[in-house]
């Protein structure tokens, strides 16, 4: 048994810089076409200057990915920066509410403030992407739902400018989906199958916390049948963050990912009879719901050919930080029955 995939896409993607860059960015070139690289960096990416060489430092290691780099939103932002980054080819801008997250210290404060308004006109009249990890500053629970009046704010004011939900964890986010046209959402492989169990209901697994953090079962069910229907508002984003063992001891929050992620979501399709669908939750729908065929510059094909056949997720990876400090991955010594049998790259 078996499946091909063409162009494979990840839409939400961490991958660090330097020695951890060099590590982590290979797990996700080697079997997706492109991806949305995310701009947390320190310091981060806020100018097109940044977002290039950035991008270039990634095509380095594999020129056969193509690296979407978004812009850090913050409020400085002018006409003329935004007008360069899509004269440039870069069409997205990432939104962080200040401390939600790794990396957002010199996030939003106030989202609906007149100057946010103000970037968001020009976004819309440019033909830009908002991404936001929406998130309020009230009970993790909540955060995620409590952010939703934002969402509808923000899509009543710009009818015309697509808003991602990134990395949607709350099930009672999916109503404004079918409200709002201009609003589409991302998922990750942790928050269609993990929920909060997973993280506190035993002994405590740093290794699966996250932010936004995994929520309840009935949060990952809904937001699981999404994902295996291929709901045409959704696309797949892994949120692939790694941090050093050491960190993660230290609370950091993220889920790496990104090694055997195409084989764990071939697995889970396939446990749901929903392998049919697999090609448009990976690919298909982000390339229409980003319009990507009409800004991306043409991408090199690539078609993953996945077979029936068992292989064992690493225990560790050598984060190349120090000697004695490693990575943990996703599912860490996990057997799963699924692996990459041909790559194909044209």
């Amino acid at each position: 048994m078996q499946i091909t995939l063409t162009n494979p896409l990840d839409m939400h993607i961490h991958f660090r810089d330097h020695a951890m860059l060099e590590v982590v960015a290979p797990y996700t070139t080697k079997s997706f076409v492109a991806g949305v690289v995310m701009p947390n960096l320190n310091p981060p990416i806020t100018s097109v200057a940044l977002a290039k060489s950035y991008m270039r430092r990634i095509q380095s290691i594999d020129d056969c990915f193509f690296p979407i780099c978004p812009l850090y939103f913050h409020e400085d932002l002018s006409f003329a920066e935004l007008q360069q980054c899509v004269d440039s080819g870069l069409r997205i801008l990432k939104l962080y509410p200040k401390g939600a997250t790794t990396g957002s210290e010199k996030g939003v404060s106030q989202i609906l403030s007149k100057k946010t308004l103000e970037i968001c006109s020009i976004a819309q009249d440019l033909g830009m992407i908002l991404s936001i990890h929406g998130e309020s500053n009230g009970f993790m629970l909540d955060r995620e739902y409590e952010f939703g009046e934002i969402f509808a704010s923000l899509a009543h004011a710009f009818p015309h400018l697509k808003i991602i939900i990134e990395h949607m964890s709350d099930h009672r986010s999916i109503p404004l989906l079918r409200e709002f046209k201009n609003i589409y959402a991302t998922l990750t492989l942790h928050h269609i199958t993990l929920d909060l169990d997973s993280v506190v209901g035993g002994k405590l697994e740093p290794h699966h916390f996250c932010k936004p953090t995994l929520k309840t079962p009935t949060d990952k069910q809904k937001l699981l049948e999404l994902a295996l229907s291929a709901d045409p508002k959704v696309s797949f984003g892994s949120d692939s963050a790694p941090h050093t063992l050491e960190s993660k001891r230290n609370g950091a929050a993220g889920i790496f990912s990104a090694p055997c992620l195409l084989e764990q979501l071939t697995e889970l399709f396939e446990t749901h009879n929903a392998l049919s669908n697999l090609q448009a939750f990976v690919s298909d729908n982000a390339m229409r719901n980003y319009c990507l065929s009409q800004w991306l510059p043409p991408l090199r094909q690539k078609q993953i050919t996945l077979t029936k056949s068992p292989q064992t997720i690493p225990e560790s990876i050598d984060s190349k930080d120090s000697k004695e400090d490693v990575i943990i991955p996703f599912h860490a010594g996990k057997t799963i029955k699924w692996s990459i049998k041909q790559i194909c790259e044209v």
